[in-house]
């Protein structure tokens, strides 16, 4: 069976049958051959078409995110209802990366935006989700489906026994306490230490003295009521940048679930080469690695960075050598496999805790 998106600048779909599944994916650009795309002042609709019965059938919609994010959910969410419109039995949508899963908290004027896509998934036809490391398995409450937050933890840790040579003498690195909880499930398993980088780089202090990073003068807003005597919280103040654990003369590894903006990578990097670190890998489920990502790597401290295959990053490859990838496509496959036959998922989360 054949899915096809029409307009400008769309992505075809395709689909193969297996009996009363129907597993759609994205087709290589390659194969189809596509109209040129029309100006930039008229505007890029995606339209979807299935061109074969799924009355009754099981569906899967499988879609990585793409450099245009926003296409990629559109893409989905049009697809899902098509097939929902065409009387599909159940709808299962795999996104190995949830887009938008940064933006879970509440900031200020801002919004949820994760939640926001989860109800758009559900409200397109969604019946089950499958993905990988949510950002905050909090999401998964979003969604009033079924959700499979699948983990990448074994693929990794696979690598680590199989590649690293003299990972023994490794350190298992978070480079904020915030990813600590990460960089201890991999310290347990592979009876490894753990090292904690906190605090931020200081600026110097003639910089410190020159007014530049004074207050600006603003009037102070009255209170609502002159008795109303509310208490101000202290703003915070990171401290200079310390080393909770001894890294010197180890391998350092850094784990974290997204390498996206990699400055705060490279900043840890030095610091671990600062404090004795002689080799210094990186690891995470998702790698973004977006803007000028791959050059900084190159030109950093760190001597390998190691991600999954949830989102494809062949380009940075080319460009920087460093990038390794672990492919993680067959625990998917299976959980595609187990859903459709009704057959247990708690096979795939084995040995997994409630803090993992």
């Amino acid at each position: 069976m054949l899915l096809s998106t029409r307009g400008g600048g769309g992505v075809a779909l395709r689909a193969l049958r297996r009996g009363r599944s129907v597993f759609c994916f994205r087709a290589a650009p390659a194969v189809l051959t596509l109209p040129p795309p029309p100006p930039v002042s008229v505007p890029i609709e995606t339209r979807v078409q299935v061109q074969e019965s799924v009355r009754g059938k099981d569906v899967f919609v499988i879609q990585t995110v793409s450099k245009d994010v926003n296409t990629t959910i559109m893409e989905m969410l049009i697809l899902v209802y098509a097939c929902r419109t065409s009387c599909a039995r159940s709808i299962t949508g795999v996104l190995p990366y949830f887009p938008y899963s940064k933006q879970c908290k509440m900031r200020k004027r801002g919004s949820i935006v994760s939640k926001l896509i989860a109800s758009m998934m559900c409200k397109a036809g969604l019946t089950h989700l499958i993905t990988m490391d949510l950002h905050q398995k909090e999401i998964q409450g979003f969604f009033n489906i079924p959700v499979d937050n699948l983990r990448a933890s074994p693929f990794l840790l696979q690598y680590i026994q199989e590649e690293i040579p003299d990972y023994r003498n490794a350190v298992i690195v978070a480079k904020s306490p915030a990813s600590a909880k990460r960089a201890q499930s991999f310290a347990e398993r592979l009876r490894l230490g753990i090292a904690v980088i906190h605090g931020e780089a200081q600026d110097a202090e003639s910089d410190q003295v020159d007014g530049r990073h004074s207050p600006p003068t603003v009037k102070t807003s009255r209170a609502i009521h002159p008795s109303m005597d509310i208490p101000l919280l202290i703003p915070k103040e990171k401290p200079p940048i310390t080393v909770v654990g001894d890294v010197g003369g180890r391998i350092a590894i850094i784990v974290d679930d997204i390498i996206d903006d990699v400055d705060s990578f490279v900043a840890a990097a030095e610091t671990l080469k600062e404090r004795g670190a002689y080799k210094i890998y990186v690891m995470a489920t998702h790698g973004i690695l977006s803007l000028d990502a791959p050059r900084f790597i190159e030109e950093s401290a760190i001597d390998e960075v190691v991600v999954t295959n949830t989102i494809p990053h062949e380009l940075q490859k080319l460009q920087c050598p460093k990038i390794k990838t672990v492919d993680i496509s067959i625990i998917l496959s299976e959980a595609i496999r187990r859903i459709h036959n009704g057959e247990s998922m708690s096979y795939l989360f084995r040995n997994i805790g409630m803090d993992d």
